[in-house]
């Protein structure tokens, strides 16, 4: 067969074009081909290829200039008079050096009022891509990718016109990228480039014509760099990539006499071979065991490859097979619609009018669900058929009404198969159709034949079964919603798919990944080709409940699982319908949906991660908030009162007290704004102070316990600080450590710092670790002095029982230690903070949050019991003040 018909032969049999062998495999290849007598030429696939197919190059003897390694150094300057250009194209042919992954300037054009007047900046990305940015006036395009760097020989030109700052940047003949309004400022038009500058090609020019770095320098070959004086057309573009040059309005043309080479760049003579119009395609010659072109025309033999275990897979499902299905279409139709055997069927070119019918019967026997569930091979058989329908070349002058009813066809297919009784059959095939994916890039090839349906007066189509539909003005897109496309993708058979990505986490248990939106699929088509382009979209999700309980306990609960983040991906059919965040960003994200970004075109989905968590009944959620409000009222009122006891009943001036009072005024102002906090949500600016100082406080309030541990150890240890010296640095710890903690993180992440749905720390994200990883330490800290504390407590009350009581008996002895061990614990644990430790096991069991709630919004209760009414020098104050009171 002919190239394309080869291609298109091994495709529909869940088959790949042979690749081209390995060096060290070619002699055994050339054997195995020798034993079934194939002489000659065999069609081959490119590996890594970026043109799908080669073209047939002619000679071209033309000046090379190479640019060895990036120096601060090397250029060519360009000895022509640049006028003003109000459009503008440059092209060029070029071979990236693949040693670096650094940006590097090909040119820069350079005026006395501007440096950065024009000028084409690119790297290799980590996929191994060279991307490109256009840069005018100073305004800059996104980098975007124009073609594999595999260190062979491409071509690119970019555009540019006043009107619009509409630009463009084609490589290897198609357009990558397009856009308008670069360097518009506001309403005013772009002005044109200025004239009279300087252009160097191989570096960026800092200074007119000079200042050159090294990082920014170009590493590589170029040649044919032609300027003109307008915009060139598509056909024009590729004129010039075969090396015919367009005179009308040309500026600069390549040639040795009008440039002025620095004397490290070598310039050398070389026999370029340029594309050509004859498109030829990659053949090995089994004889010579070596590699050509051939015209993709001929008839030439060919090799499908399979994957072995796909094969077998395939081998399996065509011998199981009843084959009722496949019979039961074939006699609807009266005809064989679809071959029972998978490998050897015909290829066969359908028009319009076959396609229409093949499907119109193939939906009606899906519809008709005598058989509810697909066989494997009954699977294959229908995207076999969809494959060949999505590769219907549709004619001018087609029956526009049969156009669209093929198109109506096609989504009531897609939806049929997707059912959600058929996830066990996608299963049974997942090494030969990697996931249901296969059905979105299927449904991508055949949506582009749609075109002609667009006109003038009709700029818009919408065409939907069930849970598929695609949409189109110039972007087309599609979606496979709720009822289909996920079911599958979130099959037992495609569980490891998101593992990596879900997992990553951590923290909680994790139990899956599910799809939390439709699928779609979105692509910018001009002149019937896609191009690159950057899109904003919003997906809705399903709305899940929240429980606003303490801010660090919130979180989204759906049933009984917990909802850890949104997490914005986009899917790649080619990878099998793994999931990617390459180049998607999260804009916001609400309840009920999610707004992304994404810097390209693909398939997008928004992925719910989810991890276990203990259901909670709407009894639970209101027991639960009212406990925390009516702890915190108890606490707050309780931490005033002991304040203004310290203040107003003359308690004596000491170390204790006044770090006492220091963490009583943090905490009960924690409490106070706590409280109010809901109330906050409905405005974003009070909402976002409030979290600012409820972490402020919150911290501060730790640092204060952490000061009380410091306090305790340092009555324990000797110390060698004198009492004014510790005091300067416990405010240090107590006050100023805090307000370090919150700027820093506000200066960080001043974007992402309040939670979408209550007023506290976001804990989507890792500011949530500017509260617990300092309260962690704290507690680690303080735990230690507690232990220490109480080891020195027992000790002194074991040596003064036996001192006191020599001869008392067991049971009294042990009843001493018990309580000295016992009344260090309950004095300090509100101090230390230690009862927070509970909140690390809140999401074990429903009752440790109560346990959390309970012990921690009582706290100021629990500070009054112990450091004010049973506090020995408040109440010998109390008294005193109470004897001159009577006086």
């Amino acid at each position: 067969l002919d190239w394309w018909h080869a291609d298109r032969y091994c495709e529909q049999r869940f088959a790949q074009l042979l690749l081209e062998p390995q060096d060290s495999e070619q002699a055994a290849f050339t054997k195995l081909l020798q034993s079934h007598h194939i002489r000659g030429s065999v069609w081959l696939n490119e590996r890594d290829g970026v043109l799908h197919k080669p073209k047939w190059r002619r000679d071209h003897i033309v000046p090379v200039l190479v640019f060895g390694d990036k120096t601060d150094t090397k250029y060519v300057k360009v000895l022509s008079d640049f006028p003003a250009l109000p459009a503008v194209t440059a092209c060029a042919h070029l071979q990236w050096d693949t040693r670096t992954q650094e940006i590097a300037t090909i040119f820069s054009y350079a005026v006395p009022t501007f440096i950065n007047e024009f000028q084409l900046r690119g790297f290799v990305d980590e996929e191994g891509f060279v991307r490109f940015a256009l840069i005018v006036h100073g305004h800059h395009s996104p980098y975007l990718p124009m073609f594999r760097a595999d260190g062979q020989w491409h071509h690119f030109c970019v555009t540019w016109q006043q009107e619009n700052g509409t630009w463009a940047i084609y490589a290897d003949g198609k357009r990558r990228a397009s856009a308008s309004g670069l360097c518009a400022v506001g309403l005013s038009a772009p002005q044109a480039i200025y004239g009279q500058g300087t252009f160097i090609i191989g570096q960026d020019q800092d200074s007119l014509g000079g200042t050159f770095r090294e990082q920014e320098s170009f590493s590589g070959n170029i040649t044919d760099l032609h300027i003109w004086q307008k915009v060139l057309g598509a056909k024009q573009i590729e004129k010039v990539r075969s090396c015919w040059v367009v005179e009308q309005d040309l500026v600069f043309g390549w040639s040795s006499n009008a440039l002025e080479v620095e004397s490290t760049v070598q310039e050398v003579t070389a026999q370029f071979l340029c594309p050509g119009p004859v498109e030829e395609c990659r053949v090995f010659e089994v004889g010579s065991s070596g590699f050509s072109y051939a015209s993709c025309l001929q008839s030439l033999p060919f090799i499908c490859r399979y994957r072995k275990d796909a094969y077998w897979q395939l081998k399996k499902a065509q011998l199981e097979s009843s084959h009722s299905f496949i019979g039961r279409v074939n006699m609807l139709a009266e005809r064989t619609v679809i071959p029972e055997n998978i490998f050897t069927s015909d290829v066969r070119d359908m028009n319009l009018s076959v396609a229409l019918g093949a499907l119109d019967v193939l939906a009606t026997v899906l519809r008709e669900g005598e058989t509810p569930v697909l066989e494997s091979s009954d699977l294959l058989a229908v995207l076999q058929l969809l494959k060949q329908v999505s590769d219907v070349e549709v004619q001018e002058g087609e029956d526009l009404e049969m156009l669209e009813q093929l198109g109506q066809y096609y989504m009531e297919v897609t939806e049929l198969i997707l059912e959600e009784q058929n996830i066990e059959t996608w299963s049974s095939v997942s090494q030969v159709i990697r996931g249901p994916m296969a059905v979105v890039e299927l449904c991508d090839r055949m949506v582009s034949h749609l075109a002609p349906l667009l006109t003038t007066g009709r700029t818009k189509i919408t065409i939907q079964h069930g849970n598929v539909g695609l949409h189109r003005v110039t972007v087309k897109n599609m979606w496979f919603g709720y009822g289909s496309l996920q079911r599958c993708l979130s099959g037992a058979g495609s569980s490891a798919v998101f593992q990596d990505v879900a997992a990553s986490d951590g923290g909680q248990k994790y139990l899956s990944t599910t799809v939390g939106t439709a699928v779609i699929s979105s692509a910018l088509l001009s002149d019937y080709q896609e191009i690159s382009t950057s899109v904003h979209y919003r997906l809705q999700h399903r709305v899940q409940n929240e429980i606003p309980l303490m801010p660090w306990l919130s979180g989204e609960v759906d049933g009984s699982f917990h909802v850890f983040s949104l997490v914005l991906l986009h899917v790649s059919p080619d990878a099998g319908g793994m999931w990617s965040t390459a180049g998607c960003s999260v804009v916001r994200s609400l309840p009920d949906s999610t707004a992304c970004f994404c810097n390209h075109t693909t398939n997008f989905a928004v992925l719910l991660q989810v991890y276990e968590m203990q259901q909670m009944t709407t009894k639970e959620e209101l027991t639960l908030q009212t406990l925390t409000f009516i702890g915190c009222g108890v606490s707050f009122c309780a931490l005033i009162v002991t304040f203004i006891l310290f203040l107003a009943v003359g308690v004596p001036k000491s170390e204790r007290t006044t770090v006492h009072k220091n963490l009583i005024f943090a905490l009960a102002a924690a409490e106070a704004l706590l409280m109010f906090s809901e109330l906050a949500k409905t405005n974003q600016v009070v909402c976002f102070m409030i979290t600012a100082f409820l972490h402020l406080f919150f911290m501060a309030a730790f640092s204060w316990m952490l000061v009380e541990g410091l306090l305790l150890w340092s009555k324990v240890v000797a110390v060698n600080m004198s009492e004014d010296r510790r005091m300067k640095f416990y405010y240090v710890t107590g006050w100023g450590l805090p307000v370090v903690i919150v700027g820093v993180t506000l200066a960080t992440s001043f974007n992402k710092y309040v939670a979408d749905n209550h007023c506290w720390l976001n804990v989507q994200t890792n500011v949530i670790w500017a509260f617990v990883g300092p309260v962690l330490f704290i507690l680690a800290v303080n735990t230690f002095v507690l232990f220490r504390v109480v080891m020195v407590t027992v000790s002194s009350a074991r040596r003064r029982s036996k001192m006191l009581t020599p001869n008392s008996s067991l049971e009294n002895r042990i009843g001493i230690q018990i309580w000295a061990t016992a009344k260090p614990v309950l004095v300090l644990l509100p101090v230390l903070g230690l009862t927070w430790v509970c909140g690390v096991l809140v999401h074990l069991s429903i009752v440790w949050a109560y346990v959390f709630i309970v012990l921690n919004s009582l706290q100021g209760l629990y500070i009054f019991l112990v450091y004010a009414i049973y506090n020995s020098e408040v109440r010998d104050a109390l008294a005193e003040a109470r004897s001159l009171f009577r006086a």
